[in-house]
């Protein structure tokens, strides 16, 4: 999960004027696709599917983000970007066709309950060099640098930079969503980059956007995330793809038809930790890019989007028996034995080597950290008792562990 990445050196946008607060000029999409055109010396897309999206994003960005300078700007420069790499895509296919024909078999989608786990898992499985996962700053430059390895070195370098600045505008967000250029990340910053991704809800507020993309479904998005993926195999071929975000709860038909062997990996946790997380996290990712953020609004958003996401789970589950389910409490106290539950469920055979590996890094302290957290739901408008008889059936269907409210710590000296 990607969000929020900010400017980089060659933009001017980075001087003084980034942070101011005013209500600025609105972002108009014809500019910036003249100005990606022009930049590229093109005329055209070769595909224009996507500009439709991209007027409905503009369109809600300007009547309902109350984004500040910071946040239009925020939203120009990943419009900028993304505009970018979809014309080079078409230039590199137009070189090299056979891009569009590379076979992704069996990939392997983790889905589920945000907050449960998931982001650890991803990371632990990528320390098996048969597994391949969409990087952070390959998300970002999904191409090699003319200049090799020391123009990768930059790339990668000059994305954590950014991830940098996007911590000191909310030095909350890493202790909420670590984020690494060197890690895995979301698929919503893959299908970000044709404007149709639940990310921008999380980072802006976009209801007549979202309204929009549910009705229009996923299917385009997913075809271009398999042609994303497409391009990064080409360039390390042989491995497994291993991909994950919560939000692929939301799109499962549409991800099933453009990758009919795929296996299925669902998360489960206490939707009620759950929500706090992510009404608490949502704000902190919101708050840098807007004049005012409705907490209230928030909670009801969250709360509405996952009792939805927990009965498309429950219905997935009903109709096919071949999704594994896994549990928060079994990723974060045995995560090798996940790990392992996992590949074999996706018919990988890991290697010596790669084992030695995933223990090495569950070695590093660091890397194991799950941080026991203390949210209110109050503020965002949540009644733990009505969340907890409302995802009653989701929890009873897959046997969850119940975290909520959080068990007292012992006082002092007190035995266990």
């Amino acid at each position: 999960m990607a969000k929020g990445v900010l400017m980089d050196g060659q933009d001017r946008a980075l001087g003084p004027g980034i942070f101011g607060r005013g209500r600025g000029p609105a972002l108009n999409a014809e500019e910036v696709l003249a100005a990606a055109l022009k930049r590229a010396g093109r005329e055209g897309f070769d595909d224009s599917s996507f500009v439709l999206a991209l007027r409905r994003l503009i369109a809600s960005c300007n009547a309902e983000s109350d984004l500040n300078g910071l946040g239009r700007n925020a939203v120009r420069f990943e419009i900028r970007r993304s505009l970018h790499n979809l014309l080079e895509f078409e230039r590199r296919e137009r070189e090299d066709p056979a891009l569009l024909a590379r076979p992704l078999e069996r990939p392997i989608f983790i889905t589920g309950m945000p907050r449960s786990g998931s982001t650890f898992l991803h990371r632990l499985l990528v320390r098996d060099p048969a597994v391949a996962a969409p990087l952070s700053w390959r998300l970002v430059h999904p191409h090699p640098s003319v200049a090799g390895r020391v123009g990768e070195s930059f790339h990668r370098a000059r994305v954590q930079a950014q991830f940098h600045l996007m911590r000191l505008l909310a030095p909350e967000l890493n202790s909420l969503h670590e984020v690494a250029a060197g890690e895995p990340e979301e698929c919503t910053d893959i299908t970000a980059q044709i404007f149709q991704s639940l990310r921008y809800d999380s980072v802006y507020r976009v209801p007549s956007y979202q309204s929009w993309l549910q009705q229009h479904g996923h299917l385009e998005a997913y075809g271009f995330h398999k042609r994303f993926l497409q391009h990064l195999d080409a360039q390390a071929p042989g491995r497994r793809w291993i991909l994950k975000s919560p939000d692929h709860v939301f799109a499962l038909d549409d991800i099933r038809a453009v990758y009919p062997d795929a296996y299925w990996v669902f998360i489960h946790r206490d939707p009620v930790a759950v929500l706090a997380s992510v009404a608490r996290l949502t704000e902190v990712l919101r708050r840098p890019f807007a004049h005012s953020v409705d907490l209230a609004e928030i909670g009801q958003q969250v709360c509405a989007s996952w009792l939805d996401g927990a009965q498309r789970m429950m219905r997935a589950a009903a109709s096919s028996a071949s999704i594994l389910q896994l549990h928060f409490r079994e990723i974060v106290s045995a995560p090798e034995r996940a790990a392992d539950r996992l590949l074999r469920h996706g018919g990988h055979v890991s290697s010596g080597d790669a084992a030695r590996r995933m223990r090495k890094w569950l070695g590093n302290r660091s890397n194991r950290r799950h941080r026991l957290r203390r949210y209110n739901l109050q503020s965002f408008g949540l009644d733990p008792e009505a969340l907890r008889a409302q995802f009653k059936p989701y929890t009873d269907t897959f046997g969850i562990e119940l975290e909520w409210p959080p068990k007292a710590r012992p006082a002092r000296g007190a035995r266990n």
